[in-house]
């Protein structure tokens, strides 16, 4: 019997092993690509720091797709990483000579009374779009939305919103994903717990997210944003945490940005469905050096990055090469490191378009085992997001920075959240994921014991 063709685009022979590795493949409801667009396209990520070429690129066009080519390529010794957006800065979805799944053709939202029933390469902007219609949102966001809903919750997902609804992780009631042994299966907190603890923030290790079942609150209609400026980073993170742990606003981050003077810190705070006759009562005692606010409808406020994102493009920083770096300081130390770390960075070395975060992370909230939290009940997050523009410091010095800024971080009681570029060994992730390690090698070896899944991580 002739077996059913299998849909591929047109084959370029200097692409290395292709064709030859995925013989006898059955039919696929999506498409496996060889070109060297395909193939260009997935050897590189966000962080332009690692390329590695795959020998295929299924754009998958079911779950079932995807369950089949991890099969396939587990039989013969291949590896598989997932991709969303390839917004990963260190070489996470990729693989080398392997499969690169590219899940973007998976993006079907569905809203069911008060959830999303959501594909894994669903933008969070689509799924926003679709609930408001019906006056719904989902309770947290990363800060910018044109990620995939499963590269996030692979992460965890951190946001201004998290000291009221924790993480993006915290939020899904149910996932289905595919593990390395290629079972489509579904899991929740009640089944295969043990699943769906390593799969949220577990960086594709143990399965990949194929479709998640998220929780919907009824959405404002519009959002009362303040900007408060601090003189130092003792008084932002004071005010942050007293902000945080009362819960006064709806949404919460802070950022350092330099100035001829020095360094200025900024809380960006929002009181959803507010008004200019809140701001007295939310603001008079915070002791800010200066207090701006505005109304703006609660989309432009949630999709309020993408006006950056189209002026960094249009500059081409968004082309260039972003070694990031994502910390998670304990409220005791968090003071020290980032004066010190201010002190001695010169805000040219870091790019024309770095950012600096600092917001506080209310650790109660987060009640996955992933990703890993501080010790303590309110902790920072500190992200140098940097940019290799010229006459800025190198990508590789960049790089060396962020492994000098984690074993600062790690030596103050602090983690990594890893969507960073930080090169780590094995010794660091078995101290990073700490007492989950057990449970998250034992998870490892049960649904992935081949070791297929997202090598790119570096971890296993």
């Amino acid at each position: 019997m002739t077996p059913p063709q299998l849909p591929v685009s047109h084959t370029d022979p200097a692409a290395g092993p292709g064709p030859a590795a995925f013989d006898a493949v059955p039919a696929l409801d999506g498409e496996l690509r060889f070109d060297s667009a395909a193939l260009d396209a997935a050897s590189t990520d966000f962080g332009r720091l690692v390329h590695r070429p795959p020998a295929a690129v299924l754009r998958a066009g079911s779950a079932e797709d995807v369950a089949t080519m991890v099969r396939h390529c587990r039989e013969r010794g291949l590896q598989v990483a997932p991709r969303g957006q390839g917004h990963s800065t260190n070489g996470q979805a990729q693989v080398d000579s392997g499969l690169v799944i590219d899940l973007g053709s998976l993006d079907s939202v569905e809203i069911r009374d008060d959830t999303a029933i959501v594909q894994a390469g669903a933008l969070w902007s689509s799924v926003v779009r679709a609930s408001l219609p019906r006056g719904l949102t989902p309770p947290a966001f990363t800060d910018y939305l044109e990620l995939s809903v499963g590269g996030t919750l692979s992460a965890g997902g951190l946001g201004g919103q998290i000291g009221h609804h924790g993480t993006q992780a915290d939020n899904v009631l149910e996932l289905q994903v595919v593990t390395g042994e290629g079972e489509i299966a579904t899991c929740s907190p009640t089944v295969r717990p043990d699943l769906f603890r390593a799969a949220l923030g577990g960086l594709g290790q143990c399965a990949i997210i194929t479709r998640a079942t998220l929780s919907l609150i009824p959405a404002p209609r519009s959002v009362r944003f303040y900007t408060l400026t601090f003189r130092s980073v003792a008084e932002l993170t004071a005010r942050q945490a007293e902000l945080i742990g009362e819960g006064r606003f709806d949404y919460l981050i802070g950022q350092a940005r330099p100035t001829p003077d020095g360094w200025m810190y900024r809380v960006e705070a929002a009181s959803y469905d507010g008004s200019a006759d809140d701001d007295a009562r939310l603001t008079d005692d915070l002791g800010a050096a200066s207090v701006e606010a505005q109304d703006v409808p609660y989309f432009d406020f949630v999709n309020r990055l993408s006006a950056m994102v189209e002026a960094f493009t249009a500059m081409g920083e968004w082309k260039l090469p972003h070694p990031w770096y994502d910390g998670l300081l304990p409220a005791s130390t968090v003071n020290t490191v980032v004066t010190d770390t201010l002190a001695g960075l010169k805000p040219e070395a870091v790019g024309a378009s770095a950012v600096i975060l600092l917001y506080p992370v209310l650790t109660t909230k987060c009640r996955t085992p992933l990703p890993v939290m501080p010790d303590e009940e309110i902790a920072y997050l500190f992200s140098l997001l940097k940019t290799a523009s010229p006459g800025a410091d190198s990508a590789d010095e960049m790089v060396a920075a962020n492994r000098r800024q984690y074993d600062t971080t790690v030596e103050a009681g602090g983690c990594w959240y890893p969507i960073g570029s930080v090169p780590l060994t094995k010794d660091d992730w078995v101290r990073h994921f700490g007492r989950f390690w057990d449970e998250f090698e034992a998870a490892r070896h049960r649904y992935d014991p081949d070791g297929v899944l997202t090598p790119g991580q570096r971890i296993f």
